[in-house]
């Protein structure tokens, strides 16, 4: 269906694909006002936290280091290890929680305010290409252009500079994985020293550069599965970027002069969306809640000399005269949830022991058997994985608890440990055939530090032959 304007597009066509459903790159215009001067700011704390982050250290670590290979992660001077799972279970739910109570709220302020997708595209790279490449008028000129020396030497620029940018922000990306300080050091050696570790930066720079240099808007409105979760969240009484239909209808042009509202039909609103839509269409899947069409028609008032706010932050519920409900079910659901969350997370800190242990099964068989002084013996391997998160170094015994037949091997016992680290043990259990009653048998083994005071217990399950 084709009109004489080409932003007024069919309620059922997205204005980034034509008739034919290819895809049509949108070129926003830029945009000056309150709201963009506040995002530019919140954007820039942003992203300068994202980079200086990795860089400081607290208490001798870093301050947020996830090193996986280690299974130990650090935040703000406290290790967790991976036993500690529950606590980062916790910590998605809570994300969870507290995202739906603010979308229900707020409406979609995480995707205007806070999403990376938002923040590196709209400070960054569509900076960059609005330096490289002109205005909004002269990149869609440039889009549709052959292929000549211009283009190709201002795309070449672009994405060079996109290429420079990119490799930044996966490099801090891996900083938080690997560490700054050693992954500066990596950095200076060849990359077949580390070529896992080099693959890994690659594929991460290529996928952040096809996604803020190619793919962008097609993200939020094709793939990113928080904008599909929107409206399950948010109500009528949702805070969302609102046109303010019954001031701005009629618009101009379809009614005589004296009976138009405040919409002047100029499309100014619709230039500046990152995703192309027409706010006054009502709340929409691929609206962002970036603001840039607020201050785009607080800009046209303004110079109309009539009120601002025919687009602004508002609920439905408001615009149509109904009782907007501050609160209801779903948020106190919501409250509730994070608060429990926040209670059981508190909780499994306070009671995080300084000394934890896992216990895992090793060796190819489980359990092995010998003749020893013409009694049958059986050993089972178990690799013990301690986590001593004290700043003190201590001094470790171990010992099987009421049983004297069963007996432990391990390299040294008692062995040392200093503060803050880990540390892996092969433990041999050997005990006589005649201890398995159903073909398995239940074993304390205890923890004690150098005065003999018990640090832990843990239980362990003893295999072998029923004859």
């Amino acid at each position: 269906m084709s009109t004489k304007n080409k932003f007024e597009l069919h309620e059922e066509r997205l204005a980034t694909t034509d008739e034919q459903g290819k895809r049509v790159y949108i070129h926003p215009e830029s945009v000056k006002g309150k709201w963009r001067n506040r995002r530019t700011y919140f954007y820039s704390f942003l992203v300068i936290l994202y980079l200086v982050l990795p860089w400081i250290h607290f208490k001798g670590k870093q301050i947020i280091l996830l090193n996986i290979p280690a299974r130990e992660f650090t935040f703000f001077g406290t290790t967790f290890f991976a036993h500690d799972a529950p606590l980062f279970l916790l910590i998605i739910l809570g994300f969870i929680f507290t995202m739906g109570l603010l979308t229900s709220v707020l409406g979609r302020v995480w995707c205007g305010w806070g999403c990376p997708q938002t923040v590196f595209i709209d400070l960054i790279y569509g900076r960059i290409e609005q330096l490289i490449e002109g205005k909004a008028r002269a990149r869609q000129k440039l889009q549709e252009m052959p292929w000549n020396l211009e283009k190709i030497t201002k795309k070449g620029i672009k994405w060079f500079l996109f290429t420079l940018v990119t490799l930044h922000i996966s490099h801090s990306f891996l900083g938080y994985f690997v560490g700054t300080h050693e992954l500066f050091k990596i950095t200076l050696s060849p990359p077949s020293e580390h070529i896992g570790l080099f693959s890994i930066m690659l594929f991460v720079t290529g996928v952040l550069l096809f996604d803020f240099g190619w793919f962008r808007e097609q993200f939020c409105i094709i793939a990113c599965p928080y904008g599909r979760l929107q409206s399950v969240m948010m109500d009528e009484s949702s805070l969302v970027v609102a046109y303010d239909k019954s001031r701005g209808d009629p618009r101009r042009g379809s009614v005589p002069t004296e009976e138009e509202g405040d919409c002047i039909n100029c499309y100014h609103c619709v230039k500046v969306c990152p995703t192309g839509i027409d706010i006054r269409r009502g709340t929409q899947l691929e609206c962002i809640s970036c603001t840039n069409c607020i201050d785009a028609c607080d800009d046209i008032m303004r110079k109309l000399k009539r009120p601002e706010g025919l687009i602004r932050y508002d609920s439905e519920a408001n615009l149509e005269g109904k009782k907007v409900k501050k609160i209801d079910t779903r948020r106190v659901i919501y409250c509730l949830a994070i608060v429990t969350v926040l209670g059981l997370f508190i909780r499994s800190i306070l009671h995080l022991d300084d000394l934890q242990a896992t216990l895992i099964r090793a060796g190819r068989a489980p359990y092995s058997e010998k003749i020893i002084n013409d009694k049958r013996i059986i050993t089972n391997l178990y690799r013990l994985r301690i986590d001593y998160k004290s700043s003190t170094k201590n001094e470790i015994a171990l010992s099987i608890k009421d049983n004297k037949s069963i007996e432990i091997f391990t390299r040294k016992n008692p062995f040392k440990i200093s503060g803050k680290s880990s540390k892996d043990i092969l433990i041999h259990f050997r005990f006589p055939q005649n201890l398995l009653a159903t073909g398995s048998a239940k074993a304390k083994l205890i923890f004690k530090n150098i005065k003999g005071k018990k640090l832990l217990e843990k239980e362990v399950s003893l295999v072998g032959p029923l004859n």
